[in-house]
């Protein structure tokens, strides 16, 4: 497939990661079809991008999205389950990687897989999220595709999710202070490191895994250059919001955030506890090296766009 134009089927293309991987694709110059549950928040009009509206559990949406497909970038993925909405992390991460997979191979012409995993996945993990995200590597394992999966740290950009927490807490009265998990029955030496991978960098990895060859049947674990503890993070960050209020960084002992994990209105689960006092850092020379990519750093980037946190 090396210089061809590709057909891509993305999946979570409205999402965080999924809306840079889109633009990093037509920059490409491939054509894409994109499984969106709202083709308004495509944020594209791009005639390339052919817009299939269903989700995981949409067998005919899924037969469309992959029908002349030559590769699958799949990204969707979930770190809250809304067990009311059905959305399980083993519901959406396995079952749902399943059943693309399932439409993939019935389609006859996807050569190609590319999987969006998470930086600590494994068989034993403590997590659930993990756990099920392993699963899901399994079974593109076992697919018969060429294969690559991407295990991120914290991704970091202007428009995600992780960001706008931090900001959040810097930036409202409310809580009085920016927490983390640290201290506890979990946690005696405090939280663990994150290695944050800015959000281009993946996206970049992403579409160019697809002609790579050196990316083949391969798992890339992906961090940023620098390792920071969560307090490190948030003091890195707090100076370049232009609204930030002055606080303490302050631990929330684990043994409490362990029972409040789950209750009504609080926003963080068991899983979040758990994987915050995890070591989420990584090697990086092999992707560094199969993608000749220079990782940006993590401050630098947060300086550029700090204004511009949503």
């Amino acid at each position: 497939m090396a210089g061809q134009s590709l057909c891509v089927a993305l999946t979570g293309a409205t999402g965080f990661v999924g809306r840079h991987i889109l633009a990093k694709l037509l920059e490409a110059g491939h054509t894409v079809r994109a499984l969106v549950r709202d083709r308004s928040k495509l944020a594209t009009k791009d005639a390339r991008v052919a817009a299939v509206q269903g989700d995981l559990f949409d067998a005919a949406a899924l037969a469309e999205l992959v029908k002349g497909a030559d590769a699958v970038i799949h990204t969707v993925g979930i770190i809250m389950e809304k067990r009311r909405q059905g959305q399980t992390f083993r519901r959406v991460h396995v079952e749902g990687t399943g059943h693309l997979l399932d439409a993939a191979r019935a389609a006859g012409r996807v050569r190609k897989w590319v999987q969006m995993s998470a930086l600590g996945t494994r068989p034993d993990a403590v997590s659930t999220y993990h756990r099920t995200k392993w699963e899901a590597e399994e079974l593109v394992h076992s697919s018969g595709f060429d294969y690559t999966i991407f295990r991120p740290s914290i991704i970091h950009g202007p428009d995600g999710e992780f960001m706008q927490m931090v900001k959040s807490f810097w930036c409202k009265w409310f809580p009085p202070f920016v927490p983390y998990f640290g201290g506890g029955a979990m946690g005696k030496k405090g939280a663990g490191r994150l290695q944050p991978v800015h959000v281009d960098d993946v996206a970049r990895c992403c579409v160019e895994a697809l002609l790579n060859p050196k990316a083949s049947h391969e798992t890339y674990p992906m961090g940023g250059p620098q390792v920071y503890t969560w307090p490190e993070l948030y003091r890195a960050v707090g100076p370049h919001l232009p609204e930030a209020r002055k606080k303490k960084i302050v631990a929330v002992p684990v043994w409490f955030a362990r029972i409040l994990a789950g209750k009504p209105g609080v926003p963080f689960n068991m899983d979040q506890v758990i994987m915050s006092q995890e070591d989420s850092t990584c090697e990086t020379f092999k992707v560094r090296g199969d993608f000749g990519i220079e990782l940006k750093a993590f401050e630098p980037m947060v300086k550029d766009y700090a204004g511009s946190i949503k």
